[in-house]
């Protein structure tokens, strides 16, 4: 993080009219956030993690590869959010992100696994919760919008990264149980926002959200393939996925207690820096609630 205002406007006029600078992208560097590596008492055992960090993200991981990859039917129960982990989000902004979560955890699993409805038995059950949630600045998101605008209405080619201001985070820990109860696949997962991959949202939930989706592809990479997500080549995803990455259909009726993706018009609107509060309607109602409520 930047020491003071002063030091960032002279890195922020260097990166814009300078772009071919080497140093200033080394200085850049330090413009993400920082997510601590809560943890709750959600998960079975803590003894058996073992640090397997990626480029972005820390985590700690325990898998046993056969019995993950011996099983065939999965259920996805509603992620939750410790009483303690965002004070500052509001109630439905914690549905949002949860929901998140188990949106991406099912169409993930979806390209190995059965889905199956929350009550319906299951070779595997996973279970996230939500330990840490640092807000998103919107003040400072919407001035990076500006910020990443300006330079184009002035004709200047420059590729202008997030102020590294305010910036958001998430940590969650997941399991999955067996049948007999005992936890085959476990993980604690932190990440933060960061000035060159995270779109900036004038939302306190923005970043929140987006990572939701990041967690969701990791853990569901961790029980496809029975191995750490971080550290190999990611496969390409079936055509099912990407359709229901977009917002179509799922694969599997029990995600679409999840509701859709937001699609097309999410993507637009997350280029330009709207709420995900605008346009992401959660949960599929059941009786008028939502599955996480």
């Amino acid at each position: 993080m930047y020491s003071n205002w002063n030091t960032f406007k002279k890195a922020f006029r260097l990166r814009v009219l300078s772009p071919t600078i080497p140093v200033v992208a080394v200085f850049l560097l330090s413009g993400c956030a920082t997510a601590p590596m809560t943890s709750g008492s959600s998960l079975s055992s803590y003894d058996d993690l073992s640090t397997s960090d990626g480029m972005l993200t820390k985590s700690r991981v325990h898998v046993n590869k056969d019995k993950v990859l011996a099983a065939k039917t999965i259920r996805i129960m509603p992620t939750a959010f410790l009483p303690t982990a965002s004070p500052a989000l509001s109630d439905n902004q914690r549905k949002l992100v949860a929901n998140t979560v188990d949106r991406a955890l099912c169409i993930g699993l979806s390209e190995r696994f059965q889905i199956v409805a929350s009550d319906t038995s299951a070779d595997l059950t996973v279970h996230a919760v939500v330990t840490h949630a640092a807000t998103t600045d919107e003040i400072a998101a919407g001035a990076s919008q500006v910020a990443g605008i300006a330079p184009a209405v002035l004709g200047i080619r420059a590729l202008v990264p997030r102020i590294p201001i305010g910036l958001g985070s998430l940590t969650v820990e997941a399991e999955t149980q067996s049948r007999e109860g005992k936890p085959p696949a476990s993980m604690i997962w932190a990440r933060g926002a960061d000035s060159f991959t995270s779109s900036p949202r004038v939302s306190s939930a923005g970043d929140a959200y987006d990572l939701a989706t990041a967690f969701g592809n990791d853990f569901s990479q961790l029980l496809v393939t029975g191995s750490s997500p971080f550290g190999a080549m990611p496969s390409a995803p079936s055509l099912q996925k990407i359709s229901a990455s977009f917002g179509g259909k799922a694969k599997y009726a029990a995600c679409e207690a999840f509701g859709r993706g937001p699609g097309v018009t999410g993507m637009v609107a997350q280029r330009v820096g709207m709420p995900p509060e605008w346009t992401d309607d959660g949960a599929a109602p059941v009786n008028g609630r939502g599955p996480s409520e």
